[in-house]
């Protein structure tokens, strides 16, 4: 009696064949983003989740955010999926992406919360291009992925402040120092025009004080003519700067503009009730009750990004990624980072009160939920 042969099939092919079946039964599911609320909902714990990539498989993520390479030794908090109360967001499709941004440029904007969603992008798509046809370019502000198959790139801009700075390159590590020039984009923006999809996003850098320096006209004169403002206000200006901007160079008809809510910060760890903790450090699960909000989200700061868009006469879509990254205290690197260009030492992992990074997110992980959201909007 002959038995048939079983061969085990790679490990790619069966996450490859996974998605493929995930996708033909997303298919079923209409996202309509003006019915879906994808800030209301709750995080689910689901084991048999797969990142479509790790921090060892994608060549293109900074070591920053490369948390399981950096030495962290839980996995749950890449099994979270983000599902809201009324609607249920496709799961993220590779190939829908790349024929989308077919003959297209998608540029991110920002800081490095900003870049860590582009190289989240970035790397959920790659794995599909054939390695002659994919290619990367960096320079000190400008980043540049290119699919050649797709005639598509996917680009960062470093502009922690969107508008002008004399804080951007290098930066300054003296928040007292750093001057904000909050009436121009002009020498930045040349590399935004042309854009089909552009994705904005700016906050963490304007909360170093109750006040900052402001600047109207040149960096010439050093910081003459600088004034002390309210950060709110200083904040406003920046955006309206922003805003007159997009109104009188973007082309509604050709280019899309969108604008990512604040990420938030977990440095408190009194705001979930543990006052004896160390900010985000050992926290293995996401926040559970929904009306949670922590000091590290200023709720007036996101008042003044509604009210600036409200007034714009191009149409700006608002992408909500706060109140679901609240909850997301387990995900942040903590101390599986680097700092300085260099790896935290031992010692400096024993002392997460003063290491632990609480702002930045590890890859894969949260913001690949963010980039589920967008593309869904797509």
């Amino acid at each position: 009696m002959k038995f048939p042969c079983f061969s085990l099939l790679p490990e790619e092919k069966i996450r490859k064949e996974r998605s493929e079946i995930l996708e033909v039964l997303d298919d079923r599911f209409e996202f309509d983003p003006e019915e879906c609320n994808v800030a209301a909902g709750k995080w689910v714990y689901n084991s048999s989740i797969e990142p479509l990539y790790t921090d060892r498989s994608c060549p293109y993520i900074d070591r920053q955010f490369s948390c399981m390479k950096n030495g962290q030794p839980e996995t749950d908090y890449l099994r979270w999926e983000w599902q809201p109360d009324d609607c249920t967001i496709p799961r993220f499709s590779p190939k829908l992406a790349m024929n989308k941004l077919r003959g297209k440029r998608l540029l991110f904007v920002g800081d490095s919360l900003q870049r860590s969603q582009w190289e989240s992008f970035v790397c959920l798509v790659e794995s599909i291009i054939p390695e002659g046809e994919k290619s990367m370019k960096r320079s000190q502000k400008y980043f540049v992925f290119k699919a050649k198959e797709y005639n598509a790139t996917i680009e960062f801009y470093w502009a922690p402040y969107i508008v002008e700075s004399n804080t951007d390159i290098p930066v300054i590590s003296d928040p007292k120092k750093r001057i904000v020039k909050v009436d121009s984009v002009k020498d930045r923006a040349k590399f935004w025009e042309g854009a089909d999809i552009l994705v904005f996003n700016t906050y963490v850098w304007w909360m170093s004080g109750l006040r900052m320096k402001a600047l109207w006209g040149s960096f010439g004169n050093g910081e003459s003519g600088a004034e002390a403002l309210d950060t709110q206000v200083a904040y406003r200006l920046g955006l309206k700067t922003w805003a007159n901007w997009v109104d009188s160079t973007v082309d509604p008809n050709k280019t899309r503009v969108f604008f990512t809510t604040m990420s938030p910060t977990h440095t408190r760890s009194a705001d979930w009730g543990k006052p004896n903790g160390t900010k985000c450090f050992n926290e293995t699960k996401p926040i559970k009750d929904k009306k949670f909000w922590g000091t590290g989200s200023n709720k007036q700061m996101m008042k003044v990004v509604s009210s600036v868009i409200k007034h714009m006469t191009t149409h700006v879509t608002v992408i909500n990624i706060t109140q679901l990254s609240e909850y997301r205290i387990d995900a942040h690197t903590s101390v599986y980072t680097e700092t300085g260009g260099k790896i935290l030492t031992a010692e400096q992992r024993a002392d997460p009160m003063h290491h632990a990074d609480c702002i930045h997110w590890c890859l894969p992980g949260l913001p690949d939920t963010w980039n589920r959201i967008l593309l869904a909007h797509l």
